[in-house]
C-alpha cells in the first residue's frame, strides 16, 4: 500500500501527546463490577448467561472498587462503552444525555470515579453516540405524542404519519439506525440538533473527561459536524482524545481537522489470521463483526502489518487505537476456537506494535465469549477461574512497554518472515527491540537478520543472547520473545 502524500502543515493532526506512551482498558459497565450501592433492581444473578433486555448489575462505584486490579495491568487509560441514562443494558439507547444512568450510580459516580482514575493517572474517555438517540428520548418522545405539532418535528427524520416505533407489523415511517425502530436517527442537519450534540460534548469536557470514543460517526455523513465538534472539545482540553468507529478506510476523518484515530480493525483480522490461523472458529466469526478471516502465514501478516503502519501519517498510526476485540466481536478466545496461546502470541504482537493498545475487559484472565451479547459477559472476580498465565503476560508486557520507549514510538521493521516465524524490530534513535514469535507447534531456531550486534535480555523469560545479524535465536513452540538492549 502506498503512503499516504504529504499534507500541508496546517492540516496536520496534532495528536495527543500522552496516547502514544498509553494502554487502554475497555469496560462494558454493566457487566464489570457491582458495588452493591445501587439497590432495588431486578437483576440476573452476576455470571449468569447475557441478555440482550436483561441486567447484571455493574456500576461505576464497582468500577472504582475495582480500580487496583486495573492499575495493576499497568494501564493508563479507560474506555467505558455508554454511561448516560438509558433502557437498555448497553445504552446504546441514549434517553439523557446529560444524565450518567442511575443504574450505573448517576453523575455523582461518575465525578467520583474521574477523581479517583485521576489521582492513579488514569484517563477516562467514554462512548459518545452522537447519530441516534433512542424512543425514550424526551425530543423523539414529545414527537411521538404530539405528532406533525411537535416542537422537536425537525430533530429527526420522519417520513410520514402516524410513527410506528413498536408495532413491528407496520412500517416505522421515520428514518432509524440500520432499520432499528429503537434507535431514530438524529437530523443533524438541523442547528438546533447539532448545538444540542456539540453541548454534549463540551459538557461532559467541562466534567473533566479525557475524550471522546464516537459510535458510528460515518453515519453522520457531514464533514462540517465533525470538524465544529473538534474545535469545541479541543479548545476545552486541546490533549483530549477523540478516537472514530471507523472500519475501513478513514482517511477522510484523519486529516487533522476531525479524529485523532480510529478503532484499528485493520490490526484485528490480521491478528486472528495469523496467530489463529489453525484453530479459528470461521462460523463464530462470520457472526460477529469480523466476519470471515482467511488464515494467513508469517510473510502475509508481516507484509499486511507493514502496510497497516503506512496507511495514514506517523503521528496518526502511533495514536490508533488497536485491539483484538470487542464489545462489537466475538472474544478474541473464542474466535480463535479457545486456543490461549493464539491469545498470548496476539496480545504480544499488541503490546509491541505501533499504535496504543487496548484490551477489553476480562481478556486477560481469559474470559471467553462469542458475538453480542456472548461477549459481554459479567467479569468472574473469583481468582480461582482466572487463566493466571495470561494475566501475568499482560502485566509484564505492559510493563517492558512502558519500561523501552522503541517498543511505544519506535518504528515497526519486519527483518524475517516465513512459515509460521516471524522477527521484527521497533527502533527509536537507534535504540532496538528485537521481537521473534514462533506460531509453529515445535519449536524453531529464527534469524535475526538486520539486528545489531549487541547483547539483549527477553524481557518475557528473563534469557540473554548475544544478537547478531548472523544468528538465530531459540524460541519455543507457540510462543514469543520480546528483546530489549540489557
Amino acid at each position: 500500500m502506498t503512503p499516504t502524500p504529504a499534507q500541508p502543515q496546517d492540516a496536520h493532526p496534532i495528536t495527543p501527546a500522552w496516547v502514544q506512551d498509553a494502554v487502554f482498558y475497555q469496560i462494558f459497565p454493566d457487566r464489570f463490577a457491582r458495588s452493591g450501592r445501587v439497590t432495588g433492581l431486578n437483576l440476573q444473578a452476576w455470571g449468569d448467561t447475557p441478555h440482550f433486555h436483561r441486567y447484571m448489575g455493574g456500576d461505576l462505584w464497582g468500577v472504582i472498587e475495582k480500580l487496583d486490579h486495573i492499575v495493576s495491568l499497568g494501564v493508563t487509560a479507560i474506555y467505558f462503552c455508554p454511561v448516560f441514562q438509558s433502557a437498555s443494558n448497553h445504552r446504546y439507547h441514549t434517553h439523557d444525555y446529560y444524565n450518567v444512568d442511575p443504574m450505573l450510580g448517576g453523575n455523582k459516580a461518575l465525578r467520583a470515579l474521574i477523581d479517583a482514575s485521576h489521582a492513579r493517572g488514569l484517563k477516562v474517555v467514554l462512548d459518545g453516540v452522537f447519530n441516534h438517540a433512542s424512543r425514550g428520548f424526551f425530543q423523539f418522545n414529545d414527537l411521538l405524542e404530539q405528532g406533525e405539532a411537535s416542537a422537536y418535528r425537525d430533530w429527526f427524520h420522519a417520513e410520514r404519519w402516524p410513527l410506528h416505533p413498536y408495532d413491528e407489523s407496520q412500517p416505522a415511517h421515520y428514518t432509524a439506525w440500520w432499520g432499528n425502530r429503537a434507535l431514530p436517527k438524529f437530523n443533524t442537519n438541523n442547528p438546533a440538533v447539532r448545538d444540542f450534540l456539540w453541548d454534549v460534548a463540551e459538557y461532559w469536557m467541562r466534567a473533566g473527561i479525557d475524550g471522546w470514543r464516537l459510535d458510528v460517526p460515518n453515519e453522520i455523513d457531514d464533514d462540517s459536524f465533525w470538524q465544529e465538534f473538534r474545535r469545541r472539545v479541543k479548545a476545552i482540553n486541546p490533549e483530549a482524545y477523540i478516537v472514530g468507529e471507523i472500519w475501513g478506510d478513514a482517511h477522510r476523518w484523519l486529516a487533522g481537522d476531525q479524529f485523532d484515530a480510529v478503532m484499528n480493525y485493520h490490526f484485528t483480522r490480521p491478528c486472528l489470521a495469523f496467530f489463529g490461523a489453525k484453530t479459528l472458529d470461521h462460523p463464530m466469526n462470520e457472526r460477529s463483526g469480523t466476519g470471515h478471516v482467511d488464515a494467513m502465514d508469517a510473510a502475509a501478516f508481516g507484509q499486511r502489518m507493514t502496510e497497516v503502519t503506512q496507511m495514514y501519517r506517523p503521528d496518526i498510526v502511533r495514536a490508533q487505537l488497536n485491539l483484538l476485540d470487542s464489545h462489537d466481536t466475538a472474544r478474541y478466545l473464542t474466535a480463535v476456537g479457545g486456543d490461549s496461546s493464539a491469545y498470548r502470541l496476539a496480545l504480544t504482537f499488541l503490546m509491541t506494535y505501533v499504535g496504543a493498545p487496548c484490551i477489553y475487559y476480562g481478556d486477560e484472565i481469559g474470559l471467553p465469549g462469542g458475538p453480542d451479547p456472548d461477549c459481554r459477559r459479567a467479569f468472574p472476580w473469583n481468582e480461582s477461574e482466572w487463566d493466571h498465565t495470561t494475566l501475568f503476560l499482560t502485566r509484564a508486557l505492559i510493563a517492558a512497554r512502558h519500561a523501552t520507549p522503541a517498543l511505544r514510538t519506535g518504528d515497526f521493521r519486519v527483518l524475517h518472515a516465513e512459515g509460521e516465524g516471524l522477527v521484527y524490530m521497533r527502533e527509536q534513535d537507534g535504540s532496538q527491540a528485537v521481537i521473534a514469535m514462533n506460531a509453529a507447534g515445535r519449536d524453531a531456531e529464527l534469524l535475526m537478520t538486520g539486528v545489531t550486534k549487541a547483547r539483549y535480555r527477553d524481557v518475557l523469560a528473563d534469557e540473554t543472547f548475544e544478537l547478531c545479524p548472523c544468528k538465530t535465536v531459540p524460541v519455543p513452540a507457540r510462543s514469543a520473545r520480546v528483546l530489549i538492549p540489557d
